[in-house]
């Protein structure tokens, strides 16, 4: 079943979809630093990296679904919060344009909690109109990760798509009952993580890939509540900065001393530290033998922090297949069929 996946980034959402047992055979994304990272990563699939804007529809393959998340500054509650009338969050209605016109079977789209704000409500209603526009019956879900076998607390917002004429109902998984934590994710890189080259460079004698922490002052908007998870709670959000990675859970938890003013505990028996970039992509579920490249810290970080938790991508994507699969063991019809020769 072959998928082209949108804003690709490092490629988060398109490794749970390969674990699922789609294929993706075209990927977009036009940032320099993601690019070393998915190419390693996914070797057999076509990267273009255009700006979405200057590709020819033409250009992107016929296929059975689209996935991707355009940028999500312009959503964001940390960001400018200007939605749509901002030029990144524009690229939402490039992302609808290219759905309507290669109209897939399915498509999903991943975005902030931010883009479900009331003061984007306007703009959010004409999302959903426009992919109903576009012949597509739509369901969406505001999504804590930590529901779905993720050891992170980390809300976005999916919609997903099934062209009109296949008369799909969907329903969104539902949510898991063991919850995964920071032990299960990290406990055992604790004792081998190294220090980054000065300026927060990659150091090459890590003893695990990427296993290299970011060193630097603390924000006061970053020390202004509590950074520490404890091993038996789930992680808060990775953030796409070094700068604001939480802090390991060997520490104490962060002692409050005043309205939004937080400081680290002096009688804390381990050192505070932020967790790894290694740390950071377990947390996201990556598995470690998926690479990034990079030279700077802190470009690592962001390509983590930007992309959807490969498990929960995985489980979205077999619920997805069910889906079809369901449908084509009823119908049998000739225009379903081809979903299933892969």
């Amino acid at each position: 079943m072959e998928i082209v996946s949108l804003f690709s980034g490092c490629g988060g959402l398109d490794l749970g979809f390969e674990l699922a047992g789609f294929s993706i055979v075209w990927a977009n994304d036009n940032d320099k630093d993601v690019w070393e990272t998915y190419t390693r990563n996914f070797p057999g699939t076509y990267l273009d990296k255009r700006d979405l804007r200057v590709i020819p529809v033409s250009d992107i393959p016929d296929c059975v679904g689209i996935i991707g998340g355009p940028p999500c500054q312009s959503w964001s509650e940390a960001g400018n919060r200007k939605g749509i009338e901002d030029e990144r969050g524009r690229l939402v209605l490039n992302y609808i344009d290219i759905i309507s016109r290669k109209r897939p079977y399915f498509f999903l789209f991943e975005n902030v909690a931010g883009i479900l704000h009331r003061r984007h409500k306007k703009a959010f209603n004409l999302i959903l109109t426009s992919l109903e526009k576009a012949g597509y019956d739509i369901y969406y879900k505001l999504i804590d990760t930590y529901d779905y076998l993720v050891p992170q607390n980390r809300k976005r917002v999916f919609i997903i798509g099934f062209r009109k004429d296949l008369q799909i109902s969907y329903s969104f998984p539902k949510p898991f009952d063991r919850k995964k934590t920071l032990r299960d994710a990290i406990y055992d890189l604790k004792d081998n993580v190294v220090e980054p080259l000065e300026k927060n460079r990659h150091n090459p004698k890590v003893i695990v890939p990427n296993h290299e922490y970011y060193i630097g002052s603390f924000s006061s908007i970053y020390m202004s509540r509590n950074r520490v998870r404890s091993w038996n709670e789930p992680s808060f959000t990775i953030q796409a900065s070094g700068r604001h990675a939480p802090i390991h859970p060997q520490a104490n938890k962060m002692i409050k001393v005043s309205k939004d003013k937080y400081i680290f505990d002096p009688e804390s028996p381990y050192p505070y530290r932020r967790l790894s970039v290694r740390e950071c992509a377990r947390i996201q579920t990556f598995p470690d033998d998926f690479i990034f490249v990079y030279e700077k810290l802190d470009a690592g970080y962001k390509m983590i922090g930007n992309a959807v938790p490969v498990k929960l991508a995985e489980i979205l994507a077999v619920s997805i297949k069910e889906t079809l699969r369901r449908k084509i063991g009823k119908e049998r019809t000739k225009i379903l069929l081809p979903l299933f020769l892969a």
